[in-house]
């Protein structure tokens, strides 16, 4: 596999030494492919305000628009060009970045991208009625608030094929390259040194700078395209499924280890790991349960329960500080967890005063501990400390929001809300603000 690209990298990452290969080298039906690629390092630049970065960004001009791969996009970043229809788009992907300070939405006529708070479109690039794809976005993934994206077509026009990722220069609004694999990519995971790409069946592992294929991985069939990786500079840790039902795979690169963890009994449907990697919460199809795990050694480290009934699980979410974990499912509920967590011996910085918090934290179960052992389990479950209700059915994903005690919740119909919880007192929410993001004229 050969790239164009300089080797050099626009990121101040530490030394990373890649961890031996599959046994299986890549097969016919998953052999990745490289096109003939532009410098992605050069191209990345870090914005250190969003507003700053959009006013600074360069104009494509008209000649160069002309020659790029998408043909009718939006040539300057400080506008937002209308789609000729309309109406309002349909969702297809929602994603939050890698600091909770924006999210990304792939519709069927391309993606927008918006800061969370204040709540805003940043930009938006329309692709409908352009000569290369009917528009759709299925996946779309952001580095932090930098300009470069990884897009996968989706939808029922998609704009681009299902087996690509394709990465996107926002400097330049023009796709600067691509992966092409023999099967449908299902997800994309992103860090300032990697490009993480999740397939069926394989999860591959690339050097960003230069596109080289670092690790493959084969996992139990994973249609969702689960998998998560840290974010702390020099030290990643990737969690996917494994190869039995019910397990997942840690990938420790920094000491070249590999933990499997038999999470439940049942497939799993949605986990999250914290930015550090040293904290993993997993539900199964269940989705009664959801379960805490220490990713260094393996071990259960608490247990809480969403409700008695089925349900599925939508999306998880840790806290910056692993106080508190967020979970949304199809019951229509966003419950938000206490999290007992010793932070001490995994190196988690709380706040001053996050120990008598989670002392006098509100928990459910917490005046049934006396019969602990007496009572069927279900009885003695952690419960959650605070709720929102939403429409049920609805999908939904979650947030911590950068305000104390709050969650970001956005809806696949663009719904966003902001609601507070009381870390003291817990019960509903207080819903601090709502907003459909898909109605650009709305003065959020």
């Amino acid at each position: 596999m050969t790239s164009t690209l300089s080797a050099s990298s626009a990121w101040p990452e530490s030394p990373f030494v890649p961890p031996p290969m599959s046994e299986n080298s890549p097969d016919s039906d998953d052999r990745s492919s490289l096109s003939d690629l532009s410098d992605i390092s050069a191209a990345v630049t870090d914005a250190v305000d969003d507003n700053e970065r959009r006013s600074q960004t360069s104009v494509t001009s008209p000649t160069n628009t002309a020659a790029t791969s998408v043909q009718n996009v939006n040539p300057s970043p400080n506008s937002i060009s209308l789609p000729v229809d309309s109406s309002t788009p349909n969702v297809l992907y929602l994603s939050f970045n890698q600091d909770y300070g924006c999210f990304a939405a792939g519709t069927d006529r391309g993606f927008r991208i918006y800061n969370c708070d204040p709540l805003r479109e940043i930009f938006r690039r329309d692709f409908t009625g352009n000569s290369n794809g009917g528009g759709g976005i299925g996946v779309v993934q952001m580095l932090f608030r930098c300009n470069i994206l990884a897009l996968v077509g989706g939808g029922p026009e998609p704009q681009y094929p299902l087996n690509k990722v394709m990465i996107w220069d926002d400097h330049q609004s023009r796709c600067i390259g691509e992966l092409s694999f023999r099967s449908e990519v299902k997800s994309v995971r992103l860090r300032r040194d990697r490009i993480v790409v999740v397939l069926a069946q394989k999860i591959f592992v690339y050097n960003f700078s230069d596109l080289k294929l670092l690790h493959q991985i084969e996992t139990v069939a994973n249609p969702k395209g689960l998998c998560e990786v840290s974010q702390v500079s020099g030290s990643m840790v990737l969690v996917c499924p494994g190869l039995q039902k019910g397990q997942v795979r840690v990938e420790h690169y920094a000491s070249k280890r590999t933990k499997f963890i038999m999470a439940h009994d049942s497939r799993i449907v949605c986990f999250a790991l914290t930015n550090d990697g040293r904290l993993l919460a997993t539900s199964s199809s269940k989705g009664t349960l959801v379960r805490i795990y220490n990713t260094l050694d393996g071990s259960l480290v608490q247990e809480v329960r969403r409700g008695a009934d089925r349900a599925e699980i939508y999306s998880l979410a840790f806290s910056p500080t692993a106080q508190w974990l967020a979970v949304s499912s199809d019951k229509g509920t966003v419950h938000v967890f206490n999290l007992k967590v010793d932070s001490a011996a995994l190196g988690v910085d709380r706040p001053r005063g996050a120990s008598e918090s989670n002392a006098t934290s509100p928990s459910a179960g917490s005046h049934l501990s006396f019969i602990r052992g007496v009572l069927p389990k279900y009885f003695s479950s952690e419960w959650s400390v605070a709720q929102f209700r939403l429409q049920e059915g609805l999908q939904h994903i979650v947030a911590f929001g950068h305000q104390k005690n709050t969650v970001v919740i956005l809806g696949m119909d663009g719904s966003f809300y902001r609601c507070q919880y009381d870390a003291a007192t817990g019960g509903e929410m207080t819903l601090l603000e709502h907003h459909s993001f898909l109605k650009s004229e709305e003065n959020f």
